[in-house]
């Protein structure tokens, strides 16, 4: 097959002023081609290394809808199928509406910390329905996939987390590993392009905002970590461009994407604005808004103390990592563990940011930070998935059903 020309549009962006007229539109159908195999590995360079050098692979609109064509290149999963199975479990709790949750990071901080949003993820599926989207490491020492697949006594079969059986794993589990090797098929094409280029590119950026699910209206509310403070804006914006109604987008003062254990985080905060009875706007006839706020958090308002980034590295790969995860799970760990509390931390800003803390209650600690959430709230629960064993359970749910499903057996 004769691959696509985009000479023109390689023209437009070589220079700034040039490059600046082009629409977000014309490089996300570029950028299309890709995924299909239509375009030349020579022509790809030229385009990765054309919107690197004019900055439009940072501009929010173009992250945007290059994130749409990468999902719509996805395994596209039966919307109804999925809806049936979400709806039916019921998960609903304060301002939180029972949907998907995501929590995954851009890498590329360079500090190589422990696992912490994959392990996160886990123990936020006592509560909610979780829609892991990662894939193995391509800069750090382990990636949530390799994680998962170093997993003891027996790991996930993270590649039978199909379009096809994602509803059925959802009867087992709250928890769903999407594989991004699995669902993202048209990325094996720019693999070897993408190593010739010796900077990061838009394709190291897209990974967080390209969960395959999205698109269904099921994800509602994720954490998205940015390896550097400078891009927290443009992702946040990204992310309202999408349609995100409820994420949180946050990056470590020493650029860490993740809410950091050792000091300062920058946060940017998606939501609906609500109206003066607390409940979103719309539900009488009113227009939604939704908004960017920007705060810091710190690890005080979780009420922890801080903890230095060289105590939190973990292991020296997965297998050294997977042993701490199961520690976690099992609640083995010390309670002042520094890497416990940096996986708490993270646990404790998704169940925030998802509204389940809104929920009142006598053991409810209503005292609110930052945001004007309630992270304490949020460590509280944090802490039960961990105690009460019910974030092993799902764990433990996730690993028997994918196994059953490859065939290979618990």
């Amino acid at each position: 097959m004769t691959p696509v020309s985009i000479t023109p549009l390689l023209k437009r962006l070589a220079t700034l002023e040039a490059a600046r007229q082009v629409s977000a539109e014309e490089i996300a159908a570029a950028v299309a081609l890709v995924f299909t195999n239509d375009i030349s590995a020579v022509q790809f360079a030229l385009l990765l290394w054309a919107l690197h050098t004019t900055g439009q692979d940072h501009k929010p609109a173009v992250l945007a809808a290059c994130a749409a064509s990468m999902r719509i290149a996805a395994a596209q999963v039966d919307q109804t199928k999925l809806q049936k199975v979400v709806r039916r479990k019921g998960m609903s709790e304060g301002r939180y509406g029972g949907g998907l949750c995501d929590i995954v990071g851009t890498g590329g901080d360079g500090h190589n910390t422990y696992n912490v949003s994959t392990t996160a993820s886990i123990l936020a599926s006592a509560v909610l329905l979780i829609a892991k989207h990662g894939n193995n490491s391509s800069t750090s020492l382990s990636g949530s996939a390799d994680l998962l697949q170093n997993a003891k006594p027996t790991p996930p079969v993270i590649a039978a987390t199909t379009a096809e059986n994602l509803p059925g794993v959802y009867e087992k589990s709250n928890y769903a590993f999407l594989y991004a090797r699995e669902w993202h098929p048209g990325m094996r094409f720019a693999a070897a392009t993408r190593k010739e280029v010796p900077v990061r590119t838009i394709f190291n950026l897209l990974g967080p905002l390209a969960n395959p699910v999205h698109d269904t209206g099921l994800v509602e509310a994720r954490i998205l970590g940015v390896a550097r403070c400078s891009i927290g804006h443009q992702f946040a914006e990204a992310l309202r461009l999408s349609g995100a109604r409820k994420a949180l987008v946050v990056c470590g003062e020493e650029d860490l994407d993740e809410v950091s254990c050792a000091g300062p985080t920058r946060c940017w905060y998606i939501h609906e604005t609500s109206n003066s009875s607390g409940q979103v706007n719309g539900d009488a006839g009113e227009k939604t808004e939704v908004v960017t706020d920007e705060f810091t958090l710190q690890p005080a308002d979780f009420g922890l103390p801080t903890h230095p980034l060289h105590t939190v590295h973990g292991g020296k790969g997965p297998a050294e990592n997977a042993e701490i995860l199961l520690r976690i799970l099992k609640n083995e760990l010390p309670a002042d563990d520094p890497v416990l509390h940096f996986v708490l931390i993270n646990t404790a800003a998704l169940l925030t940011a998802s509204g389940v803390c809104e929920a009142e209650g006598e053991e409810v600690v209503k005292e609110r930070g930052p945001g004007g959430l309630r992270w304490k709230e949020g460590l509280r629960r944090a802490r039960w998935c961990v105690e009460s064993g019910a974030a092993l359970k799902q764990w433990e749910g996730f690993v028997g059903v994918t196994n059953e499903l490859s065939g290979s057996g618990a």
